[in-house]
């Protein structure tokens, strides 16, 4: 078992000042600038093919202005691939109760099997502005299982943040922890 070298500790936790007393990181310092987006109407397949040209987990959906109006994720094309189960049920004496509503099964049936990025993406999703401490974007990421997360400005995408943009500024060194006391 290898032993880490004495010295500071390097988790990140970007919010925390740092040691030349910089003012703590913002969400526009990770997000990357150049989003590659998809219209609600674009074929699925295309999206699966874009996120794997380009190495992404994830692309916004949205419209005409720009506004954010879904998410396909890598977790959104993967479950297509997964067995659908039926609803369940729980049997009363001869009667059957669902336990799932109808709207909810229909909402699981077109993602399994619609064709679009409107039937497979995940509507409102989260989103942070640009001006956040870069905190934030990382507890939505850890606290909620967001990845990758759309960074919009007066209603409209202006970058996003994924769990690779944190990653290669770890690897940088820019993101740090102070040290404990």
């Amino acid at each position: 078992m290898n032993t880490p070298p004495p010295g500071p500790p390097t988790d990140p936790l970007p919010n925390a000042p740092s040691p030349a007393g910089k003012p703590p990181l913002r969400v526009r310092d990770l997000m990357t600038r150049k989003v590659i987006t998809v219209s609600p109407d674009a074929p699925v397949h295309e999206v699966a093919r874009l996120m794997d040209q380009n190495a992404i987990s994830g692309v916004p959906v949205v419209d005409a202005d720009g506004r954010v109006l879904g998410l396909v994720t890598d977790l959104d094309l993967i479950v297509r691939n997964t067995r659908f189960e039926p609803p369940a049920f729980f049997q009363l004496l001869d009667g059957r109760i669902p336990l799932e509503t109808p709207g909810h099964y229909r909402k699981r049936l077109r993602h399994m099997l619609g064709t679009q990025a409107r039937d497979v993406m995940t509507e409102r999703p989260e989103t942070i502005g640009p001006d956040e401490e870069a905190e934030s974007v990382t507890e939505l990421m850890v606290k909620r299982g967001v990845n990758p997360v759309p960074v919009t400005e007066a209603g409209r995408l202006v970058g996003i943040v994924s769990r690779a943009d944190v990653v290669r500024l770890m690897a940088g060194g820019v993101l740090h922890k102070p040290s404990p006391g």
